[in-house]
């Protein structure tokens, strides 16, 4: 049985410079201190759960003032939307390997590359978390981030009934809730190591599950 491939390190590499924008009517904001905000901020709601994230402590760490946040974001709540939701949205769509099996091993592997990185790894649960204590925060982020995420992954099943792997009238709901579900249980949750083979034995088991 051919091996997992590889886990993908998520974190995403440092912004191109960018031409400086203006607000209409404002201040010239410069893309090299809103990416200094954005790497802050993910660092500062790594370490101290979006309950506690202050937007003094994340200026501090970024070496800017509050007003630059302000200028950008009115609220913590937009900021976190905001800025969540662009990771998001400029992941990659879902590997196209040519058959079900790889294109799943590979979002399983993605999926257990965030999950093992520090910053996801800590952001995931936290916000997930907090978004059953505030409706606010809970309808933003599912609107711009499950939803987006749930999309590219739909694209993986789409995929293989056009192959003919998957029977037209799949339940991609339940699909999908199998794709992301045991694996986050694992490492986000329970935080249980897995063995090398443990990815090809689960995609294993998600295609017999699909094809029932």
């Amino acid at each position: 049985m051919p091996s997992s491939p590889a886990p993908r390190d998520p974190a995403p590499a440092a912004p191109p410079a960018a031409p400086e924008r203006r607000l209409p009517g404002g201040p010239v904001l410069q893309d090299t201190v809103t990416a200094a905000i954005a790497a802050a901020f993910f660092e500062e709601l790594a370490s101290v759960g979006y309950a506690r994230l202050s937007l003094e402590a994340v200026a501090k760490r970024a070496g800017a003032g509050k007003a630059a946040i302000y200028r950008r974001w009115p609220s913590k709540l937009e900021m976190t939307v905001a800025l969540v939701s662009a990771v998001a949205v400029d992941a990659p769509e879902v590997a196209d390997s040519g058959t079900l099996r790889g294109d799943v091993l590979a979002f399983l592997a993605d999926i257990a590359g965030a999950l093992r990185h520090r910053l996801p790894s800590r952001i995931i649960p936290d916000l997930l978390a907090e978004s059953t204590r505030s409706p606010e925060l809970a309808r933003a982020l599912f609107a711009a981030v499950r939803d987006t995420r749930r999309s590219k992954a739909t694209r993986l099943l789409d995929r293989a009934v056009e192959r003919g792997e998957l029977p037209a009238d799949v339940d991609r709901e339940l699909a999908l809730d199998f794709l992301a579900g045991p694996l986050y249980w694992r490492l986000a949750v329970v935080h249980t190591p897995t063995d090398p083979d443990y990815l090809d034995r689960l995609a294993d088991k998600l295609l017999a599950a699909f094809r029932a």
